[in-house]
């Protein structure tokens, strides 16, 4: 009986990592704070690429991803999850590739705007944008002025993808299973291909 008590305790141990779903919270609190804090999301887009080029693996999806850790834990354990399986057309290919290519357009377009910024051809926009479409005043967490505007302005354009993509995995995350939105995030379509690839 003492065996099979250790031996479960052994079982739910938990690994540093576990807890990276604590970095996604507060990655997203920070935001309202100061919206530099956004630069720090670069790292869910460079670890990951950085893991399946080197190891060809989608080991930052499966163990790492705070995001993906966080659904899990809001559908599982405090029950924001109907529980129900994904329609098949939101789990075919045709439906990843297309998000992908959509995502990466608006990377492309967010780029594209602070470059603008930075050639000084438009102003510094103080907003941030959810869902690619609303438009919410954003100036209350704008403090910094000694920097130059177009890393202000890849701030706000980075953190309206963060958090746009968090509300459409919370979004799946309550009408679908936990996690319903790693299967058709970008990053973990990227990596796949990536992983194909090698």
């Amino acid at each position: 009986m003492n065996n099979k008590k250790i031996q479960s305790r052994i079982n739910v141990r938990k690994n540093w990592y576990d807890y990276m779903w604590i970095f996604s919270a507060i990655y997203l609190v920070l935001g309202f704070f100061n919206i530099l804090f956004a630069w720090l999301g670069m790292l869910c887009f460079i670890i990951p690429l950085l893991i399946s080029v080197t190891r060809g693996t989608k080991a930052y999806c499966n163990r790492y991803c705070g995001r993906g850790q966080l659904f899990s834990l809001l559908g599982k354990k405090f029950g924001l999850s109907r529980n129900k399986p994904m329609p098949r057309w939101m789990v075919s290919k045709w439906f990843r590739y297309g998000f992908l290519t959509f995502f990466l357009i608006m990377f492309l377009q967010m780029i594209f705007i602070t470059y603008l910024v930075f050639k000084d051809v438009r102003g510094l926009s103080e907003t941030v944008k959810i869902l690619w479409t609303f438009r919410l005043p954003w100036s209350f967490a704008y403090r910094v002025t000694d920097i130059p505007l177009w890393i202000s302005q890849f701030s706000f354009g980075f953190y309206s993808v963060m958090l746009t993509s968090t509300i459409l995995g919370l979004i799946t995350n309550v009408l679908f299973k936990p996690r319903s939105w790693c299967i058709y995030c970008p990053m973990g379509t990227m990596t796949q291909l990536i992983c194909k690839i090698k």
